[in-house]
């Protein structure tokens, strides 16, 4: 492999789910002879699906890695997956790479992971093309798909490949930019043949737009081309270069991954028109002083990069995977952890393949490496030589959308499983963890169900801890509606000291948000100070459990204006029983009522699904505050009662076909509605009992 920078290809296979891509790399392996088999996800015998969640679902959820050679070039592959319940891994991995192929399924055309990962690109000023697939399949169909890129992009498609023949009669490929024709027999072997008759309109008609829109990425060439002079190939190719990198169009190819048709003329388009790390240029990053500067790609500048990926082994140990963004690295040594502030040394330089770890010589800029064993380092940490400190911004995950408590099988096992998603959080830092003190519960949120299950089974597969998942309990509270003043009196007789404490105690409302006040309007000394922050005690321990189920009583001011005292019976656990009467009593003659929380939701969706959404968020007692526009999609801004939403995710799939996206967050608690309340208060005094 590679130790030249300029002779390196890193490439991020993004899109939907079931698009191909880890159909694509596999092609790639088998023909280059790294592997001695063509891998088929559907027979679970691929390089790059290995982990038995994958397996079991016949699909990518976390990024494969593997390497190639291929003419001269390395071409270092990330298979990313394309289930939204996985996409983070995907948008944090596309970091690591230098372009990205965008695959298309032909039959089913493109779907929303593929214009979400696009908007990463976007974000990562990324170059990309575009390679539809499956054009074997029936009805399969390479114009309508290009129409939808044109359409659907944000970045203009260019055709530089036609397929020869439709669905079942696909059998090659017209190559534009060299004018040659390839047909392919059933192991994926080419023949150059000559273009055929009936396509040459197309071709020529396809040929000039070609050289038009190339043309546009390099204004001096345009105009010689406008003047009818001749362009030679040489100049077209750096032309179709500089288009690609500046991300003026994305270009176009075609094959079938499957059947292996095209996979030589992908390899041969990435190595001589993606972009290398050298070609990509220097990375924004901060130096110590927190200024930003420019990392270049310079094998004898100091080392610098980022772990990008986090693999948790329970028996090799955390596996840290980054990209070297300049200088280099042997297959041992010490480097600094800018985010953490720390030393770390490492014994051995690895590259990932599939499931396999091979032992690296070296590493150059552009390399993507892993270590194992780190100490403190995890995703997202910038790593340098520690005379040249800088950091690189790093994206944050996806937010998380669905929320389950997790119950141990085993009683005493709440700790180990706190421990082991620790662990699985390092290596998926999209999950949430959450120890609730109120409710008791483990609460474990991510971008979706299947998010969840799968890292359920990882937990059990991995550590050995059994988990049921339960809908979170709801963190009611309650509250007072109504001033009242009682009297809370403790006395009690026995042999020798007795124990005597008496309040009068002012119980009202506050607005809502305020918490608790308590008021010392004690006169006179009826009550000595000693006592008075015992009543206090007494009332705020007691509120811990409101009287109408339980749950905490908030946003009310208790006034103490009077009371009585023994000067031998009273003490301070005294009042603080009398403090705890009191409360009790007013609670009750106060007009108690629950609230619930209610959760600021940003839902953000394209045009023609906007009525169904409102619909169904007004259905959920939401209120809509309002409307923007962010590109091609509408955002609607709501609040809704967390009760109401807990599962969301899988609805607003279902409404928008998987288009829409939402993310939410704790804004504010308010009074339940009445004949609610009584339903909900039955329900917890029964599963009480």
């Amino acid at each position: 492999m590679t130790d030249n920078a300029n002779n390196l290809r890193n490439i991020a296979l993004v899109a939907h789910s079931g698009a191909g891509k880890t159909s694509i790399a596999e092609a790639m392996l088998y023909m280059t002879g790294v592997t001695n088999r063509h891998g088929k996800v559907e027979e679970g015998n691929t390089v790059m699906d290995f982990e038995p969640e994958e397996l079991k679902r016949t699909a990518s959820i976390s990024s494969g890695f593997a390497q190639f050679s291929w003419e001269k070039h390395t071409i270092s592959l990330i298979d990313t997956p394309g289930d939204q319940n996985f996409f983070t891994d995907t948008k944090l991995c596309m970091q690591a790479a230098d372009g990205a192929v965008i695959a298309i399924d032909a039959v089913d055309g493109i779907k929303v992971q593929t214009e979400q990962a696009l908007e990463f690109a976007k974000d990562y000023d990324m170059p990309c093309m575009v390679f539809v697939n499956k054009l074997d399949k029936e009805r399969a169909d390479f114009t309508k798909n290009v129409q939808e890129a044109t359409e659907l992009f944000d970045i203009k498609p260019i055709i530089v490949q036609l397929p020869i023949g439709k669905e079942a009669g696909f059998n090659g490929i017209v190559d534009l930019i060299a004018m040659k024709a390839y047909t392919y027999d059933d192991s994926g072997k080419a023949s150059a043949v000559d273009i055929p008759a009936d396509m040459q309109d197309q071709v020529e008609t396809e040929k000039e737009a070609l050289i038009e829109n190339i043309a546009e990425a390099d204004d001096a060439l345009l105009e010689r081309y406008l003047e009818g002079e001749e362009i030679s190939d040489a100049e077209f190719q750096a032309a179709l270069k500089t288009g690609i990198a500046s991300r003026t169009f994305a270009p176009v190819l075609c094959g079938s991954a499957t059947s292996s048709i095209g996979m030589d003329l992908l390899c041969s388009f990435i190595v001589n028109c993606m972009p290398s790390p050298v070609d990509r240029g220097a990375w924004k990053a901060l130096n110590a002083a927190e200024e930003e500067v420019e990392i270049a790609p310079d094998a004898d500048a100091p080392f610098a990069g980022f772990v990008f990926k986090t693999i948790a082994d329970p028996y090799a140990g955390r596996l840290s995977l980054f990209r070297v963004v300049s200088g280099s690295l042997g297959s041992d040594g010490n480097i600094y952890n800018v985010t953490k502030s720390s030393k770390e040394r490492f014994n051995q330089l690895l590259t990932i393949f599939g499931k396999e770890q091979k032992p690296a010589e070296g590493a150059c800029p552009g390399s993507i490496v892993a270590v194992a064993k780190l100490k403190d380092t995890t995703t997202g940490d910038s790593i340098c030589d520690d005379t040249n400190k800088v950091s690189f911004p790093f994206a944050e995950p996806l937010p998380a959308l669905i929320s389950f408590a997790m119950v141990s099988k085993a009683s005493d096992d709440e700790d180990k499983i706190w421990q082991s998603l620790g662990k699985i959080q390092e290596e998926d830092p999209s999950l949430l963890l959450e120890r609730n003190a109120e409710t008791k519960e483990i609460l474990i949120s991510g971008a979706g169900q299947v998010h969840i299950e799968a890292t359920n089974e990882k937990l059990k597969r991995k550590f050995n801890v059994e988990v049921i998942l339960n809908t979170p309990k709801i963190p009611y509270r309650e509250t007072i509606k109504k001033k009242v003043r009682v009297q809370g009196k403790h006395k009690k007789q026995s042999g020798g000291h007795g124990q005597f404490g008496d309040c009068w105690v002012q119980m009202e409302p506050m607005p809502r948000g305020k918490g608790f006040e308590f008021v010392d309007a004690i006169v006179g000394g009826a009550i000595p100070k000693t006592y008075i922050p015992a009543v206090e005690k007494g009332i705020v321990e007691s509120a811990v459990k409101g009287v109408l189920a339980g749950f905490p009583c908030v946003d009310f001011r208790a006034t103490l204006d009077d009371g009585s005292f023994h000067a031998v019976d009273s003490s301070e656990m005294a009042f603080k029983i009398a403090g705890s009467l009191a409360f009790k009593k007013a609670a009750v003659d106060a007009k108690p009522v629950l609230l619930e929380p209610i959760m600021k939701v940003t839902v953000t969706t394209p045009d023609e699904y906007m009525g169904d959404i409102m619909g169904d968020l007004n259905g959920r007692r939401g209120r809509v505050l309002g409307m923007d526009s962010a590109g091609k999609n509408q955002v609607i801004n709501a609040e809704v009662p967390m009760a109401e939403i807990q599962t969301y995710a899988p609805d607003l799939r279902s409404m928008t076909g998987g288009r829409g996206m939402y993310a939410m967050e704790f804004d504010h608690y308010e009074e339940v509605p009445g004949q609610l309340a009584e339903k909900i208060v039955e329900a917890i005094k029964q599963e009480d009992e």
